[in-house]
Parts: structure tokens; C-alpha cells; sequence
């Protein structure tokens, strides 16, 4: 039975319930095809090491990954074949405006040279604080000519486009809630399709399209552009918000839009994770060992196929942040959203968890 291990570990932020999540898989059984996760930030030879075995023992086999190029070896060596990459742009050293442009075509071409056939163009609402410190808040927004050069060169190298658009409402209730500044949902939504209407090509739409909260908001930008594609990756943000819809109203989307949802976790390795000591960044500091790093990575793949393959009813094993944040009368930094189980139909499930992605990514030109 699913969750019958709990209160057999040690419970933390990646496992509030105290799972043991490798013991678990025996309950969980094997997925009904190998998934393939469409988004990933795989570096770190050694975490890498870790994150594959945790990743192949719940039956995910297949990995499109944001590896920076300098990482691209070492995740290589211990990946091969297994692993294909997400082109990205290095804009935080040097010249902003040209490592987002000129700069990114010319990385595009190291990338595409490697068998990346991706190219992720990042623009959340927190790069107008950057944009802002050049002169230019609108800098990195997804239909702003800053973007030009880059897109032009990955649309003539025949790449996938994929984009980070927009960030959780919870977010624009709080960190963006000066609209003046941050735009609202709706208006990063509007570039995005502006954007979408100038590259045919095909696009993939991070996180559900940056929008789980509004299906009906989805179904409209599926409707429009057939050419768009979207991943379920953030599991923390998928599991808060694909948990208030009923389990009718989640098939009824994933049937509709059969082969154009992909399954992703957004987890993030990087050897900073095993081991302690001074850390930069939010996703360096989520671990600070090899044990820490397990549960990390094994909870992301627990989480998300108990969500999506079984009738789980209960809390989610992963602390929330966005909750106390939103309302910090009602909920503590360690509290997590219940956690729904979708009990998704097997044929919907092969095509999320693989087929539709490597139709459209997994080419071995």
C-alpha cells in the first residue's frame, strides 16, 4: 500500500511524513511506460550519480536537462545516451543585454553542436527587477527585441523553443504585487503570445504554461496555438494548485489535450547539495549532504507519481513555503497542501509520461 511506510525516517522539509521513499517503490510498482522528465536541471558529477539511481528506481529513464555547458562531460559521463539537453543563456556575468541576444545565439551554437535541440528562454516577472537596474525594465521579456537575435538563431538551427513564463499566484500576491512594476499574470501571458504568434515553431511552456491555477486559461492558449506544448514540472506548485481542482475536471484536461503535456519534476542537482558549508542561492541551500540530496531528489519523483498515478488522499511530504508566505496567521514554514491522487487512465499516462515528449524532443538526428 502507497504511504505505508510512513514515520519509518526522518522527517524534514523533503519528508515531512517521515516516508521511506526507495521502500516505497515496491507499492508504487513499476511506471506503466519509462518516463521521460522534460525539465531538469541535471550538474554536479557526483549529484548526478546520486540523481540518476533515485531516478531509475521510480522508473524514469529518459532526462531533458538545463546542464550549464561547462557540466555538460562531466552529467555526460554518467548519463550518456540517457540525457539530452536543454540549450541556456549565461547572462549574469558580463554584458546583460549581450547574453541575451547576440551572446545566446552564439552559446546556441556551441549547444546545438552538443545535440541540444532545446532552447530555454527564461523571462519571469523578478527579471524586470534587472532589467530595471539596466535602464530597461520590459529587457527581458519574451517578445522584446533584446530577444530577437537569439530567437532568430534557434528557430534557423530548427530547435524547440521552450519559455518560463510568469511564476505562481501566490508570487504576484506578495513578492510581484506592485503591478506597476511586475506586470500581472495576464500581461506576461499576452507576450507570450505575441511571441508565439511570430515563431511557428514548436514551443514548450514551463510549468503547465506558468498558470495551473486556471485550466480554463490553458485551454484557451492550447486552442489557439496548436504549436505549444506544455510541461507539469515545479512539483510544489503542481501539487498547491492542481490540488483544488476535482479529479473529473483534471482527466477531462489531460484527455483533451492528449499529446501536447509533458511530465517534468524542475529538479535541480548540483554537487553544492553533499555537502555543508557556505552556499549562494535558493536551490544550493536545499541540501548540505548525500542523505539530504536523496530525499530531495527521491521526493520530488514519489510526490509526483503518487499525484499522478494513484487515488492518495492526505498531505503532501513536501514543506511549502508559498503557504506561510501568502498567510502566515494560518500556516507555519513547515506546513505543505493536501496532496490529491489523480489516478490518471493508462493510456493518458504513456503518453504523458513519455511518448508525446519524445516525439517531439527525443530525435536522434
Amino acid at each position: 500500500m502507497i504511504g505505508s511506510t510512513i514515520g519509518s525516517r526522518p522527517r524534514g522539509p523533503h519528508n515531512r511524513l517521515g516516508l521511506d521513499y526507495l521502500g516505497e517503490i515496491a507499492s508504487l510498482g513499476a511506471p506503466s511506460v519509462p518516463i521521460l522528465d522534460a525539465h531538469l536541471h541535471v550538474n554536479g558529477a557526483n549529484a548526478s550519480r546520486i540523481f540518476r539511481d533515485i531516478a531509475n528506481a521510480f522508473g524514469v529513464t529518459r532526462f531533458l536537462s538545463m546542464t550549464k555547458l561547462e557540466e555538460i562531460d562531466a552529467v555526460q559521463s554518467v548519463f550518456g545516451d540517457s540525457l539530452r539537453l536543454i540549450a541556456t543563456a549565461e547572462y549574469r556575468s558580463g554584458d546583460v543585454l549581450h547574453g541575451l541576444g547576440h551572446g545566446f545565439a552564439a552559446r546556441l551554437r556551441h549547444f546545438h553542436a552538443r545535440g541540444a535541440r532545446v532552447a530555454k528562454f527564461w523571462c519571469a516577472p523578478r527579471a524586470r527587477d534587472l532589467g530595471a537596474e539596466l535602464g530597461d525594465p520590459a529587457l527581458f521579456d519574451l517578445d522584446a527585441e533584446s530577444r530577437r537575435p537569439a530567437m532568430d538563431e534557434a528557430a534557423s538551427l530548427g530547435m524547440v523553443f521552450m519559455a518560463h513564463v510568469a511564476d505562481p499566484d501566490t508570487w504576484f500576491a506578495t513578492r510581484y504585487a506592485d503591478s506597476t512594476r511586475y506586470g500581472t499574470k495576464q500581461s506576461h501571458h499576452d507576450a507570450l503570445e505575441r511571441a508565439l504568434d511570430r515563431y511557428r515553431v514548436p514551443w514548450i511552456v514551463a510549468h503547465m504554461g506558468g498558470w495551473p491555477e486556471d485550466l480554463s486559461a490553458l485551454d484557451g492558449l492550447l486552442s489557439r496555438h496548436d504549436h505549444l506544448h506544455l510541461d507539469t514540472s515545479a512539483t510544489k506548485w503542481m501539487v498547491r494548485e492542481l490540488g483544488r481542482y476535482t479529479t473529473p475536471r483534471i482527466h477531462e484536461f489531460f484527455a483533451r489535450w492528449r499529446g501536447r503535456l509533458f511530465f517534468g519534476s524542475d529538479t535541480v542537482t548540483t554537487d553544492d547539495h553533499l555537502h555543508a558549508g557556505d552556499k549562494v542561492g535558493e536551490m544550493a541551500i536545499k541540501a548540505a549532504s548525500e542523505a539530504d540530496a536523496r530525499e530531495l531528489y527521491a521526493s520530488r519523483y514519489w510526490t509526483l507519481r503518487t499525484m499522478w498515478e494513484s487515488s492518495w488522499s492526505g498531505e503532501s511530504p513536501i514543506a511549502d513555503l508559498d503557504l506561510a508566505m501568502v498567510d502566515p496567521h494560518r500556516h507555519a514554514n513547515d506546513d505543505a497542501p493536501p496532496l490529491v491522487g489523480r489516478s490518471l487512465p493508462c493510456d493518458i499516462l504513456e503518453g504523458f509520461y513519455a511518448d508525446s515528449a519524445a516525439a517531439l524532443v527525443w530525435n536522434d538526428d
